[in-house]
């Protein structure tokens, strides 16, 4: 595993992370990746970490807490050798947004009692809307005094939209960034956000770095399970990214590489992404994920390739990409 600074905080993680999303299984409605077994979850997380990943991703809303729960049980023993990041704000799969200081206070203590720590490394606003921050003057200095009295050591924010990313650090000084990033969903790179995020020396962390699964190439029934909420999506946007992996597998040929490590080393290709975060629900995808650090970066040719592929194609069903968002909305 090889590791990177988290922009200007100091923290070190691994450059592939842990997104556990997935892992806090059903939740009411079409909210979750489907049914999990919490003893495979368990042996995820152990395998990851055994395999050097030390950055763990979740929120108070995965699984209405259970990811945090899982992360505390299973990874307890290691906690001074990992880097647990949260979130709080989101109070509903779709629903509203409460980033007062009395919910955010309340939500860290629960956070901090299910992960079965004292402090959170970093804890980020999950998404709410730059008009609703813009007008909760509390929250940053909020976050600041759980900095002060111990209980987070950084805090960022998890963007819904990739344009939220600009006004986050421009306007407010987010020191770490997460957003949606991978070869299908290039906003990130298009807007000026990952420049920008090298100039000022931000960290981001790059979600959905395997688009829901879609890059590993292993999906070929797009019948999903009805709690998953890849279920609700159009039969066109489905397709579209079910049958995308293929327009890039020439560039793997003759290279000892799965679709999904492709798909991670193009995003660890830009400097101000500190790590990718893929969903992981097995041991073996933890031990897939873990070993793409240890391959060679990708050629300037090859990530000229992807960007061609890019921009020739669109990977977004017409209906849903103007308004800049998933089908579903901010996911992990």
């Amino acid at each position: 595993m090889k590791y990177r600074l988290l922009g200007k905080t100091g923290i070190k993680v691994s450059e592939i992370g842990f997104g556990a999303w997935g892992i806090g299984g059903v939740t009411k409605g079409a909210t979750s990746y489907g049914p999990t077994d919490d003893e495979e979850s368990k042996k995820a997380l152990f395998e990851a970490f055994e395999n050097g990943i030390t950055f763990y991703d979740t929120s108070d809303l995965y699984g209405y807490g259970h990811s945090e729960d899982l992360i505390g049980e299973a990874l307890g023993s290691v906690r001074d050798k990992i880097v647990i990041a949260s979130k709080a704000g989101f109070l509903e799969h779709k629903g509203e947004s409460d980033i007062s200081r009395k919910h955010l206070t309340e939500a860290l203590d629960g956070s901090l009692k299910r992960l079965r720590t004292d402090y959170i490394d970093l804890y980020q606003l999950h998404s709410p809307t730059i008009e609703l921050l813009r007008n909760s003057p509390d929250t940053i200095e909020a976050l600041k005094d759980f900095q002060k009295e111990g209980k987070i050591r950084v805090y960022g924010f998890s963007v819904k939209n990739s344009e939220d990313g600009l006004p986050a650090i421009n306007e407010f000084g987010f020191p770490v960034i997460q957003a949606n990033f991978n070869i299908l969903d290039q906003r990130i790179l298009e807007n000026g956000l990952i420049d920008l995020a090298e100039k000022e020396n931000v960290g981001i962390i790059a979600r959905t770095p395997l688009c829901f699964g879609f890059l590993t190439n292993k999906i070929s029934d797009t019948k999903f399970d009805p709690r998953d909420h890849r279920s609700t999506w159009s039969k066109e946007q489905l397709a579209k990214w079910a049958e995308a992996p293929d327009l890039f597998s020439f560039i793997n040929q003759g290279k000892n590489r799965t679709p999904a490590q492709l798909a991670l080393k193009f995003c660890l290709g830009f400097k101000s992404i500190s790590t990718a975060i893929p969903g992981i629900l097995r041991p073996s995808e933890a031990k897939e994920n873990a070993a793409t650090a240890d391959l060679d970066p990708l050629s300037e040719d090859e990530l000229d390739a992807i960007r061609e592929i890019y921009k020739s194609h669109e990977f977004f069903y017409k209906a849903l990409k103007p308004k800049g968002i998933y089908p579903a909305g901010e996911k992990n």
